[in-house]
């Protein structure tokens, strides 16, 4: 399945897609984003006209079957993903679906099995694979910078929310029914992701969960260790009702240890024997673009260089739905 010029649909046009997703399809080299579908009709059409996208819908399967939509960019909550998705592939259309990639890993598996028979690609909004400062970590990684990797450990804390206060009006990202889980699981998967990208798969979870603050009946707290395919070890911590914010993870190894954040700005620093080294990234404008490029490349060419696809997007789902 190879096109000369991708032209995209969105579903669900919400606020991810303003800045972070949606201009990066305008902005790529063969790319294009030729119409919008959001439930609210006011919304869409607002959306379309202020960034200059020809169609828009308030129904999804009118998005889906428009034969001047090529590729279909999923942006609604995890609830919906797995329907739209089997819903795209079985109108013969490639996916790109945003993490996390659906509500459990059984609900991933029917997603990959439906692009599968379809023959269509499946695509997965980790889009951190595609971002410099991360694939410059896996080039450190893969060029023995601190040897061998011994282990990795994640600390993450925050403090909760205001929009967690009022249990009659709960954001999404807390509504099990809605995200898959809590905060851990909208933002810990990032994390978890990006340890897959850099360390390989890994093969065994243990985890405890608890709601502590009880602002919402979610988990707030997750405790995780886990084993790499690999042999290397791992632990982290996730707290969202904590007094500060906190994001650091260290990866360590027999001549060294690489330290960076997961959703910060702060440098990555390289700890050796000799000393340190430091390296500093300015976020792209629309982070999911260096991502975006990579399955533009493979929907136009021959090579598959995106590095976030159903299968790997599966497995970060289910060392969740392991831990918790």
């Amino acid at each position: 399945m190879k096109f000369e010029k991708v032209r995209w649909g969105i579903i669900g046009c919400g606020d991810v897609t303003e800045v972070k997703s949606g201009p990066a399809f305008q902005k790529v080299k063969n790319s294009e984003l030729v119409a919008v579908m959001r439930r609210t009709s006011e919304l869409a059409k607002d959306y379309a006209e202020r960034h200059h996208i020809p169609k828009w819908y308030d129904d999804a399967d009118a998005l889906i079957n428009d034969p001047d939509v090529d590729a279909v960019y999923i942006a609604t909550p995890p609830s919906s993903h797995k329907e739209y998705t089997i819903k795209v592939a079985r109108a013969g259309k490639p996916v790109y679906v945003e993490k996390p990639m659906a509500l459990n890993f059984a609900e991933c598996n029917e997603m990959i099995a439906a692009c599968k028979a379809a023959r269509v690609p499946l695509y997965v909004a980790y889009y951190r694979r595609g971002l410099p400062r991360f694939v410059k970590i896996k080039e450190l990684l893969e060029n023995k910078a601190i040897g061998d990797v011994r282990f990795v450990s994640t600390t993450q804390y925050q403090k909760a929310s205001e929009d967690v206060f009022d249990s009659q009006n709960l954001p999404w990202r807390v509504q099990p029914e809605l995200s898959g889980g809590g905060l851990f699981f909208d933002l810990a998967s990032h994390t978890l992701d990006l340890l897959d990208f850099l360390l390989g798969p890994i093969k065994d979870v243990q985890g405890f969960t608890s709601n502590q603050a009880g602002y919402y009946s979610a988990e707030d707290i997750v405790t995780g260790t886990y084993r790499f395919e690999s042999g290397i070890h791992g632990v982290g911590n996730w707290c969202f009702s904590a007094f500060e914010d906190v994001d650091v993870n260290e990866i360590v190894g027999s001549k060294g240890k690489i330290t960076f954040s997961t959703f910060g700005n702060e440098p990555i620093i390289l700890t050796t024997a000799s000393g340190t080294e430091e390296w500093n990234f300015e976020a792209p404008q629309h982070v999911h673009q260096p991502l975006v490029e990579t399955i533009v490349a493979d929907l136009t060419g021959d090579s598959d260089l995106c590095p976030s696809t159903g299968v790997t997007g599966a497995r970060t789902n289910w060392v969740m739905g392991e831990i918790s």
